[in-house]
């Protein structure tokens, strides 16, 4: 989410942001709300950790309780950091919490933060892509749900 945020608030706006760290979607909370001020425009984001979480996001989504722009689900808590593929933690959010520092340590130290200015993407966007968001490249990123209920 917080990458994410970081491109669509330089393209949207067209102004370097004021800082990058988007604090409000970082943590282990269940679920995290945010709005981001886009010039004028409201951007609103959820993040929700762990599948039941999500469940009742989707759910009050579904029901109109709720009205984001965009969510970000995560299976595990504090996403993949608390994942199945990491060393065993043993339930100790300390170390998720050290884990998740690190992370964001080695991010600050960093001197390209920004997807949109990475030049492998770049490249792949004036080579194979086309423009961001152009027919190309949201038939091949873009994901399409539909209800699988009825068929």
């Amino acid at each position: 989410m917080e990458a994410a945020l970081r491109t669509v608030y330089e393209v949207h706006t067209g102004k370097t942001l004021p800082h990058l760290e988007f604090n409000e979607v970082r943590g282990f909370e269940g679920i995290k709300e945010a709005t981001i001020d886009l010039n004028g425009f409201e951007l609103k984001v959820c993040v929700a950790h762990t599948l039941s979480n999500a469940r009742k996001v989707m759910n009050a989504l579904r029901a109109g309780k709720l009205n984001y722009h965009v969510v970000e689900v995560m299976a595990c808590p504090g996403g993949c950091i608390g994942g199945a593929g990491q060393p065993y933690h043993h339930g100790n959010i300390e170390i998720l919490k050290a884990r998740a520092a690190a992370v964001y340590r080695e991010d600050e130290g960093k001197a390209l933060r920004k997807s949109h200015e990475n030049p492998d993407i770049q490249k792949l966007y004036k080579e194979f892509l086309g423009e961001p968001c152009g027919e190309k490249s949201h038939h091949l990123l873009h994901t399409h749900y539909f209800d699988k209920s009825i068929h």
